[in-house]
C-alpha cells in the first residue's frame, strides 16, 4: 500500500512539475453550441480551423471546444457529411475565450440518418454512464460498443439472443438458458450493468434485458476503476436504455417466427410542452415465445417510461421506470441427460425431458431511475443519479436425482450387485425456486476539463454507495420418478408421472422458508485524471478507487474488507485516428466463507495488464482495435474437497491467469457495405492450487480457446433496387471448455453457425427477414456432472427464421 500511494506521489508530483513549467504561455480558446435547423443539439459535427491541427466534435449537447489555440487569424469551418459547410474568418488573441454558435440548414432527422449511413455500426463515443468524457478512440482500454443499428438489423430480442457475436472472446454459459445472461470473456464471468448501475445482487442474475427499451450496448474488457466498486477483473457490459430525444417521432414493429414466436413493441418519443422542456419516451413490448422443445415457452411483456425536464439552461432532471414480466417454462426445462456412458447429443435436437402440467414459473423484475446533471459550464458538469431494483420470482427449477446406470449393494458386503437404474433411465426432479431481491443504489459524480498551462486535464471524480440483498427458498424438492418407474429417455412418457406432481408451501412468507440468503453493501470513492500532453496526443491516465464492502450469506459470518485498487493509462495518438495504448489496473471481490484452520478469508484479486493498438479509417467511417492482455487472479475460495455432506468449508484455490489477443473490426468499408468481425485467443488455466483435484495446468471452465463471428450487410443505395438489403454472418468456437471443473471423456466438439437475411427500407417501412443456423446444425453446449456421473447439453433451435415490419411515423 505504501509503495502504491509513493508511486502516485511520484506521479502528481511529475504531473505538477511539467504543468508549472509551460505555465505563462499565452493561448486562446474557442467554443460554442451547434443546432439543428430545428434547435436541437447537433452531435458530431466537426469543428476545425482551416490548415491547422486545431479541431474537435460537437458532443450529445452540441457543444463543442477547441482550446490551446495560438493567437492569430484563422478560418473557422463546421462540415460534416450531408450538411452545408459553414465557414467564417476569426481572429484569436491570447487569453481570450471566443463564442461561435451556430444553426445548421439541417433538422435533427435528417442528421441521424446521416450518422446512421455513414457509421452503421460503429459508436465513437461511450455514454455519459460509463462516466468517462473522452472518445474511445482514446481511452487506454478495450471497450466495444454494440450499436442501436445492429441490434435492430440482427433482429436481436434479448441480452442472451445473439448480442456477444458482436464482441470478440464473449461467450454465454447457457446454465439457465434465456433467464440470465452469464456472459463469459477473458476467461471469466463478467459483471452486468445497466445504465452505469451493477445490477448483480447474486449470481443468479440479473434477469436478462429485452432489447425493446434498450439503446446500445457497452462492453468494458478488463478492469474499471471508473464503474467498479469491485467485480471480476475481466470486465463487464453496460446496458443503456433509451431516452427522449426532444424528436417528436414513433416506431412500430411486429415480428414473427418459428417455434410460435409472435412479438410486437412500440417506441414513442416526443415532447410534452412546446417549448420541449418535457420530454417523454415511452417503450411497451409484448412476446410470445414457443421452442424448439417440447411443452417449453418463455412469454414476456414490457413497459419502460421514461420523463425528462429541462429545468433551466444548465440542468436536467430524467425519471425512468423499467418493468419486465415473464411466464415461462420451469428453470432447468432445456436441460438433457443422455444416457451416461453415450457422451454428448445423443437425443434429437427437440428432445425434452419437462414434465407437462407444471406451472409457469413467473418473474417480475422492476427498476426505477432517478437522475440529475447539472452543467456548471462548458467545463463541469455533476451527475447524480439513484436507483431501486426489485426482482421476484416465483416458481420451479428441475434438476435430475439420479441418472442410471446406479447400482447399490443389497448384501451389504461392500460390493455393488443390484442395478435399480439402467442406462437411459432418470429420477427427474422439481424443486421450488422463489426468490425476492431488492437493490439500493446511488452514485454521484464530477466530470471536468481545465488547462495547466498547454497541459490539459479530464477530471473524474465520484462516490458510490449500494446495499443489497437476495433470498431464495429452493429448499423443497419432489421426485417426479420412482425407481420401480423412472423415466426414459429411450422411451419418454409424458402423462402423469409415477409420483404425481408436486405441492410445495407457498403459503408460508418467503422471508421464513429461505436459505439462500446473500447481501452485499458497499461505499467507494474514486479520482482519475486523464492528463493530456503535445496538444492532447500523449494522455497519461491516473485513477484510484477506494471502496469499502461488507457480505453477508446464509452458510457463515458476514465478512468485511476494504481495498484500494490503483489504475495507470498510457495513449498516444501516432496521428489522429492512430492510437496505441497501456493500462495497469486491479480489481478486487471480498468473499465469504468459512476456513477448517480458522484463517481468515482475504478478499481476490485481480490485476489485468493490457498494450493495444486503435485505428479509425476511412475518415473515421470504420474501426479496429488489437489488444493484448494477462490478468492474474489470486485467492479465489472454493468449496473443500473434504467436507462431509453436511459441511460448506471453504479453501483457497491458489491462483488464475488468463491471457489472451483480440481483434475488433467495425463500420463502413464503402457505401452501403458494413462489417462487424472479430476474432479473440484466450487461455485461462491455474497457476498454483491448493485443491486435490484441480491441478496446476488445470484449464479453468467456461470459455472458448477460439472465438471469432462476422457479420456482413449490404444495402443498396440507388437505381430501382435502392432500400433492398442482405446479410449474412457466421460464428466459430473453438477449444470450448464445459462450464464445470468435471470434464468427463468427452470434449465439446468445435461449433459453427451460419445466419443470413434479406431487408427492404423505405421512408417509413422497413421489412427485415433473418434465417438462423442456417446450416441446421446440431448446436449445444454441455459438462460433464461427475456426482450424477453423466453428460447434461442444452441445445439450439435448428434452422429457423425471423420476419419483421417496422413502420416509422
Amino acid at each position: 500500500m505504501k509503495l502504491v500511494f509513493n508511486l502516485q506521489k511520484v506521479f502528481l508530483v511529475l504531473s505538477l512539475f511539467i504543468s508549472l513549467t509551460v505555465l505563462g504561455q499565452g493561448t486562446g480558446k474557442i467554443n460554442g453550441k451547434i443546432l439543428s435547423s430545428d434547435n436541437a443539439p447537433a452531435e458530431s459535427v466537426a469543428i476545425a480551423l482551416k490548415g491547422t491541427r486545431y479541431s474537435t466534435f460537437t458532443n450529445a449537447s452540441g457543444q463543442y471546444e477547441i482550446k490551446n489555440v495560438a493567437p492569430g487569424n484563422y478560418t473557422l469551418v463546421v462540415q460534416g457529411m450531408g450538411i452545408k459547410n459553414i465557414t467564417e474568418s476569426i481572429s484569436i488573441k491570447a487569453g481570450q475565450t471566443l463564442t461561435k454558435s451556430f444553426t445548421l440548414s439541417a433538422n435533427q432527422q435528417e442528421l441521424n440518418e446521416v450518422v446512421i449511413s455513414k457509421n452503421k455500426y460503429k459508436q465513437d463515443k461511450p455514454s455519459v454512464s460509463l462516466r468517462l468524457n473522452t472518445p474511445v478512440l482514446e481511452i487506454p482500454q478495450n471497450i466495444q460498443i454494440v450499436s442501436a443499428q445492429t441490434l435492430k438489423d440482427q433482429q436481436i430480442t434479448s441480452m442472451s439472443d445473439g448480442v456477444i457475436r458482436n464482441v470478440s472472446g464473449a461467450v454465454r454459459l447457457e446454465h439457465w438458458g434465456d433467464l440470465y445472461t452469464n456472459i463469459t470473456m477473458r476467461g471469466s464471468q463478467i459483471q452486468a450493468f445497466r445504465n452505469g448501475f451493477n445490477v448483480v445482487s447474486s449470481f443468479w442474475g440479473p434477469l436478462t434485458e429485452d432489447m425493446s427499451f434498450v439503446d446500445h450496448i457497452e462492453f468494458v474488457k478488463g478492469p474499471a476503476g471508473f464503474m467498479l466498486s469491485s467485480g471480476d477483473p475481466s470486465g463487464l457490459y453496460n446496458v443503456v436504455t433509451k431516452k427522449p430525444t426532444g424528436i417528436s417521432k414513433g416506431e412500430v414493429s411486429l415480428m414473427g417466427g418459428s417455434f410460435d414466436f409472435y412479438r410486437a413493441s412500440v417506441d414513442l418519443d416526443g415532447k410534452l410542452d412546446k417549448k420541449g422542456k418535457l420530454l417523454y419516451r415511452v417503450n411497451a413490448m409484448a412476446q410470445n415465445k414457443g421452442s424448439h422443445r417440447h411443452f417449453e415457452h418463455n412469454d414476456r411483456y414490457v413497459i419502460a417510461p421514461v420523463l425528462s425536464y429541462q429545468l433551466n439552461d444548465k440542468s436536467k432532471i430524467t425519471l425512468e421506470y423499467n418493468g419486465q414480466f415473464a411466464n415461462m417454462t420451469e428453470v432447468g426445462s432445456y436441460y438433457v441427460f443422455g444416457p451416461t456412458n453415450d457422451g454428448y447429443a445423443t437425443m434429437p435436437v427437440d428432445f425434452t425431458m419437462t414434465q407437462p402440467g407444471l406451472p409457469d414459473t413467473k418473474i417480475s423484475d422492476h427498476s426505477g431511475y432517478l437522475m440529475f446533471e447539472h452543467n456548471f459550464d462548458s467545463n463541469w458538469k455533476l451527475t447524480a443519479q439513484t436507483s431501486y431494483f426489485k426482482y421476484l420470482q416465483d416458481g420451479y427449477s428441475s434438476w435430475p436425482s439420479a441418472v442410471g446406470p446406479v447400482s447399490v449393494d443389497t448384501n451389504n458386503d461392500n460390493e455393488v450387485d443390484t442395478e435399480v437404474l439402467s442406462s437411459g433411465e432418470i429420477i427427474r426432479n422439481v424443486g421450488i425456486w422463489d426468490a425476492e431481491s431488492n437493490m439500493y443504489l446511488g452514485q454521484i459524480f464530477l466530470n471536468g476539463k481545465f488547462n495547466t498551462g498547454s497541459v490539459s486535464h479530464k477530471f473524474l471524480g465520484g462516490i458510490d454507495l449500494g446495499s443489497k440483498d437476495y433470498m431464495a427458498d429452493w429448499n423443497q424438492s419432489h421426485d417426479l420418478d420412482t425407481l420401480d418407474n423412472p423415466f426414459n429417455v429411450l422411451n419418454p412418457y409424458y402423462g402423469t408421472p409415477a409420483n404425481g406432481l408436486p405441492n410445495f408451501d407457498e403459503t408460508t412468507p418467503l422471508s421464513q422458508r429461505a436459505r439462500g440468503i446473500y447481501g452485499s453493501q458497499y461505499a467507494a470513492g474514486y479520482v482519475q485524471d486523464e492528463i493530456g500532453f503535445l496538444d492532447n496526443k500523449l494522455r497519461l491516465t491516473l485513477a484510484g478507487r477506494f471502496t469499502w464492502i461488507e457480505q453477508t450469506n446464509y452458510y457463515s459470518d458476514p465478512a468485511s474488507d476494504s481495498h484500494f485498487t490503483p489504475r495507470v493509462g498510457l495513449s498516444y495518438s501516432i496521428m489522429p485516428s492512430f492510437a496505441v495504448y497501456g493500462l495497469y489496473d486491479q480489481a478486487f471481490i471480498p468473499q465469504t466463507g468459512a476456513i477448517k484452520n480458522g484463517e481468515s478469508v482475504k478478499p481476490l484479486t485481480g490485476t489485468n495488464r493490457e498494450i493495444g493498438i486503435k485505428k479509425d479509417w476511412f475518415n473515421g467511417t470504420w474501426s479496429t482495435t488489437l489488444s493484448a492482455y494477462s490478468i492474474l487472479k489470486q485467492n479465489e475460495l472454493t468449496s473443500d474437497p473434504n467436507n462431509s455432506p453436511n459441511q460448506n468449508y471453504s479453501v483457497v484455490l491458489g491462483e488464475k491467469k488468463a491471457e489472451g489477443i483480440e481483434v475488433d473490426l467495425r463500420g463502413k468499408i464503402v457505401d452501403g457495405l458494413n462489417l462487424i468481425a472479430n476474432y479473440a485467443f484466450t487461455e485461462s488455466k491455474v497457476t498454483e492450487s491448493n485443491v486435490d483435484y484441480i491441478i496446476v495446468g488445470s484449464t479453468v471452465p467456461g470459455f472458448s480457446k477460439h472465438t471469432a463471428n462476422a457479420w456482413l450487410n449490404y444495402t443498396v443505395q440507388g437505381g430501382v433496387l435502392k432500400g433492398f438489403g442482405a446479410s449474412i454472418g457466421g460464428t466459430y468456437l473453438a477449444g470450448r471448455q464445459t462450464d464445470t471443473w468435471s470434464v468427463g471423456l468427452e470434449k465439446l466438439p468445435n461449433y459453427f453457425k451460419m445466419d443470413g437475411g434479406l431487408s427492404y427500407e423505405t421512408n417509413k417501412f422497413k421489412v427485415t427477414a433473418n434465417v438462423f443456423n442456417l446450416l441446421d446444425e446440431y448446436l449445444y453446449s454441455g459438462s460433464y456432472y461427475s456426482y450424477l456421473k453423466s453428460y447434461y447439453w442444452q441445445t439450439e433451435a435448428p434452422r429457423n427464421f425471423r420476419v419483421g415490419v417496422t413502420y416509422k411515423f
